[in-house]
């Protein structure tokens, strides 16, 4: 007997011995009155054999088919051994049309070996890493999503650059989104102020690294890393957060410490804060950043031919079409016949885009005059974005609508009132005529 129904043998003996009545019975057992007389019954007709379950021993009515099990173990060894269970489940389920349970296919994997749960995998170890040994040969890069500003402010991005051999902060840049100008803007005031790193160590986002496995055009480089490239900067991805750790803890450091200075300061946008991140590093880095362990210094100083602001602009090729076109993000550029331009024909030409939008064409280090012809307009609907950019961008499109319907607004409620005032104003002028 079951321990539940050793419990209902002991009720029922109390019962029998007339210490409980069947009313009493029932609520401890947590059954009905109706179904204690049930037991009762059986009680009194076959004593404590009559309260052990008659379905057990028997073949339960929802056991899968013979065979079942085997045919399905097969398909998974011979077709989906690397498939985990919910993606095998929906394989045997579609193709070969098993009707069986995630759950049940699971357990059966499970016994078989093919597949270790998580709870029993090996976790993962994260060695640390010793620190580099001099200032400026490895900085490590992140941004960090937070309401920096708390609820004065809508969330933002800030950007941060220490230095892996003290842990000091080298740059803080609060912007809108981790988008590759912003990490152009942070970069350029990094260099003006330390000089050239030996190396920047960021995550795989793509503002660094080229997610693509077979990219189908370019040269493999993201417009970051060919800014770092001319530069001579190495620039490194991390294969795990633990991998850049520092930087990883000195935000949970920053977004305790930094939003509170803030408030105290009653800073709530973007502008103050990147003013206030100077004096916050330096009483930062007093407090917490240590000596390196050796005392050079790994900055390179900037040399006169690397104009910053050349260089951190977004750069493209494209070809020049026999009609002196060039096309880039959908709008059309028809160059003005010159010389140049001429010379250009049917060859690539490197067209040059600011944060702000504005483009200029480029031929053996000669600017070429062109106008825009846009032949699809602006808007760009379905348009790829990227992960860290989305909340900039939702904010955005959130500010075009309300703006839309605001004058969509205004447009009906001038044109009711503008009749009724044009109406007014025009029989107010035929009557001063008369």
């Amino acid at each position: 007997m079951s321990h539940r129904e050793l419990d209902r043998l002991q009720v029922l003996v109390r019962v029998c011995e007339r210490r409980l009545t069947q009313k009493e019975a029932a609520r401890v057992l947590g059954v009905t009155e109706r179904q204690l007389r049930r037991l009762w019954k059986r009680y009194n007709e076959h004593g404590a054999q009559g309260l052990v379950s008659r379905k057990r021993g028997r073949r339960s009515n929802r056991r899968l088919a013979d065979g079942t099990r085997d045919k399905a173990l097969g398909l998974v060894r011979e077709r989906y051994s690397d498939f985990g269970p919910t993606f095998a489940h929906e394989k045997l389920t579609e193709v070969h049309g098993l009707e069986l349970s995630v759950t049940t296919l699971r357990t059966w994997m499970t016994e078989a070996e093919l597949w270790v749960p998580r709870a029993q995998r090996e976790r993962r170890v994260h060695q640390p890493r010793a620190r580099r040994e001099c200032y400026g040969e490895l900085i490590q890069v992140d941004g960090s999503d937070h309401r920096w500003f708390e609820d004065r402010a809508p969330s933002c991005i800030l950007l941060v650059f220490i230095d892996d051999a003290t842990g000091r902060l080298m740059e803080l840049h609060f912007c809108d989104g981790e988008s590759t100008f912003n990490y152009f803007e942070a970069a350029r005031s990094y260099l003006q102020r330390h000089g050239k790193p030996v190396a920047l160590y960021s995550d795989k986002a793509s503002v660094f690294r080229v997610n693509a496995k077979q990219p189908q055009s370019g040269d493999g480089f993201t417009q970051f890393g060919r800014a770092m490239g001319e530069l001579n900067i190495d620039t490194m991805c991390a294969n795990t957060p633990q991998a850049k750790g520092r930087v990883e803890r000195v935000n949970s450091t920053l977004q305790n410490r930094m939003v509170r200075e803030m408030r105290l300061a009653g800073i709530s946008s973007i502008d103050d804060a990147n003013r206030f991140a100077s004096s916050f590093m330096a009483d930062f880095n007093k407090r917490f950043a240590r000596p390196a362990l050796n005392p050079h210094d790994a900055h390179r100083p900037l040399r006169s031919d690397e104009q910053l602001r050349e260089i951190f602009l977004w750069q493209e090729t494209r070809k020049v079409t026999r009609s002196l076109t060039v096309h880039y993000k959908r709008v059309m550029y028809v160059l003005d016949k010159t010389d140049a331009a001429r010379q250009a024909m049917g060859k690539r030409v490197t067209l040059y885009e600011t944060g702000d939008g504005e483009i200029s064409i480029r031929y053996n280090g000669q600017e070429l005059a062109a106008r825009a012809f846009d032949k699809e307009g602006h808007v760009q609907q379905a348009a790829i974005v990227e992960n860290k950019l989305l909340g900039a961008a939702l904010e955005h499109v959130k500010r075009l609508q309300r703006e839309r319907d605001e004058e969509k607004l205004q447009r009906k409620s001038f044109t009711k009132r503008d009749k009724r005032l044009l109406h007014q104003s025009h029989e107010a002028a035929a009557w001063t005529a008369t």
